[in-house]
């Protein structure tokens, strides 16, 4: 126990002269470095992808017209069958019609799949 405590005292007793100065530095500049590359990596990867998938789908939003084939969020398929600024008619089964938030439609990707 004497011995450990002895180790743990002696790794963290200040080095003298100007080798501890510089390490110092270079510590703190390879900490920087490494947190600006984190935030760079992160945005890379994770920020820069959604916010291209955000405006695709409101461009999409946006050129909806009449006829076109959706989902909504909640699974619901349909045809559009009249569009307005904020909401839209989707003809869903028949004679069934519901008004859903434009907002809650997504493109029906059942078509361009390869069978």
């Amino acid at each position: 126990m004497k011995m450990l405590t002895i180790l743990l005292q002696a790794s963290s007793a200040p080095v003298s002269g100007s080798a501890a100065q510089g390490g110092a530095g270079t510590s703190s500049a390879m900490f920087w470095i490494m947190i600006i590359a984190m935030f760079v990596i992160l945005w890379l990867f994770m920020i820069r992808p959604q916010r291209k998938q955000q405006k695709e789908l409101e461009n999409f939003r946006k050129s909806l017209k009449k006829g076109d084939k959706v989902v909504t969020v909640g699974g619901i398929y349909g045809v559009i069958d009249e569009i307005n600024e904020k909401s839209a008619l989707i003809k869903v089964d028949g004679d069934v019609k519901l008004r859903v938030d434009k907002n809650s439609l997504v493109k029906d990707y059942s078509d361009t799949q390869p069978k």
